[in-house]
């Protein structure tokens, strides 16, 4: 199948050209034609899938009849969890409209609001939004909602752990009740479909993909090492293999700022992504890492929803996640669009139930291998036998460092610093793991 298949307008079809794509994705190629029909939709894709492009385009064909926005009225509303998912939704829909009259914005938090509600005066065809701002926005009656014509959630499943449900249900009382409405989850939850029956009309149900699956083009490993010693085994493994490029998951937003500071230290260039830094900071970061201004771009969970990177050869865990599902979404940002790609993990004693979590959920083992100079104290096992017992010789198989490291892990002539990188500080309250009852609501799109 091909997009001109596809029956979109003319100037959409134009646009798709323009960005060298002339296939639909398997989301797009089922959401597309789905959307244009008019009807609700349940769809579940996972990020980096091209779902975005899968509700962007039938929305804009959709809005190229009617009368445009004006006077403060939105015509489509798109919601999302995370700045940078919003700018990034907001970003396909300025490339995909840039030959058709309409207008579009985007508003979330982090960034003063008057000039939001100045742009919002005009109205606007599409506004892209993150529930906090939205609500702020409507509150100080500088977005109407009287002609909106159809409602999209984008990544439902992580507005619910954000604990965005309630506001969620106070937009929809002020929303109109005849209006389409599009869902987009990673996947098809009991909270998501309890979701679905107050929001969704007879929905048309898509899902593309195996879900929690991990695509064969992500050579998935993991190093034992001990929890003190995992900031210099990063450092080895980026200056050792030479990363120019590899984007790491810390499980909190202190964590992340720790590891920028002594990967630094180690003369390697790091930014920290999270909710305590303002949006400023986090696009500079961003861009500087797509740039290749930044080799290594360390994220919490939250942060990295929207980060849409092409061609990016690594994803690290230096903490495994405390939800399984978020190792699968973690890895699925390498190995886009038939590259290959790699994910690496570095598991101390204190994370073998993570593991164990992960490896039961995907249905496949991590394959082990121990970095020379680096071997943990304590075994990793292959399944739930013999966690935490003391080394008795056997264990994953070795790899050379190549380099003639002492046990500190350092480069010769690198950095000899300790190795107290504070991995006991607490728990980032953002980032601990997902309640089920009545989450409170996260910082991170403050």
């Amino acid at each position: 199948m091909l997009f001109e298949d596809l029956g979109l307008a003319q100037e959409l079809a134009r646009a798709v050209a323009d960005q060298g794509y002339s296939q639909p994705t398997p989301i797009q190629a089922q959401a597309i034609p789905a959307v244009m029909k008019g009807g609700d939709i349940m769809a579940a894709a996972q990020t980096g899938t091209g779902k975005t492009a899968g509700f962007t385009l039938p929305l804009l064909h959709r809005l190229t009849n009617g009368t445009p926005a004006r006077n403060n009225q939105v015509r489509a509303l798109v919601l999302t969890p995370t700045r940078e998912l919003a700018a990034q939704v907001f970003d396909n829909v300025q490339s995909y409209s840039k030959y058709l009259p309409l207008r579009h914005s985007v508003v979330f938090g982090g960034v003063k609001i008057n000039p939001q509600m100045m742009r919002l005066r005009g109205g606007a065809d599409i506004l892209v939004a993150t529930p906090g701002r939205l609500l702020d926005l409507y509150n100080q009656r500088a977005i109407r909602f009287d002609n909106l014509e159809v409602l999209v959630l984008d990544e439902a499943d992580r507005m619910l752990d954000m604990g965005f449900i309630h506001d969620i249900k106070r937009i929809l009382k002020v929303l109109p009740a005849k209006r389409q409405n599009l869902l987009f989850s990673a996947t098809f939850s009991g909270e998501i479909r309890n979701l679905a029956k107050g929001l969704l009309n007879d929905p048309t149900e898509i899902d593309v993909s195996p879900r929690n699956t991990t695509t064969e083009s992500v050579r998935q490993k993991l190093h034992p090492v001990d929890k003190a010693r995992k900031q210099k085994l990063l450092s080895h493994l980026i200056l050792e293999n030479n990363w120019h490029q590899a984007l790491v998951f810390s499980r909190t937003k202190h964590g992340a700022n720790r590891l920028v500071k002594q990967l630094e230290a180690d003369n390697i260039r790091a930014a920290a992504i999270h909710g305590n830094k303002s949006q400023n900071a986090r696009t500079k970061a961003l861009a500087d890492f797509k740039a290749g201004k930044v080799q290594i771009l360390v994220a919490t969970d939250i942060a990295a929803r929207g980060i849409d990177i092409d061609q990016l050869p690594q994803v690290v865990n230096f903490d495994l996640p405390n939800v399984p599902e978020d190792y699968v979404h973690r890895i699925g940002r390498t190995g886009r669009a038939g590259a290959r790609g790699q994910a690496v993990s570095l598991v101390s004693a204190d994370e073998i139930k993570q593991l164990q979590d992960i490896e039961r959920l995907i249905k496949k083992p991590i394959p082990r291998e121990e970095v020379e100079g680096f071997e943990p104290n304590h075994v990793v096992p292959e399944s739930g036998r013999n966690i935490g017992k003391p080394r008795n010789g056997g264990g994953a198989p070795k790899r050379g460092n190549g380099g003639g490291q002492g046990r500190d892990g350092a480069r010769s002539g690198g950095n000899r610093r300790g190795n107290g990188n504070g991995n006991g500080a607490p728990r980032d309250d953002s980032q601990r793991p997902r309640r089920r009852r009545r989450p409170a609501r996260s910082t991170e799109t403050a």
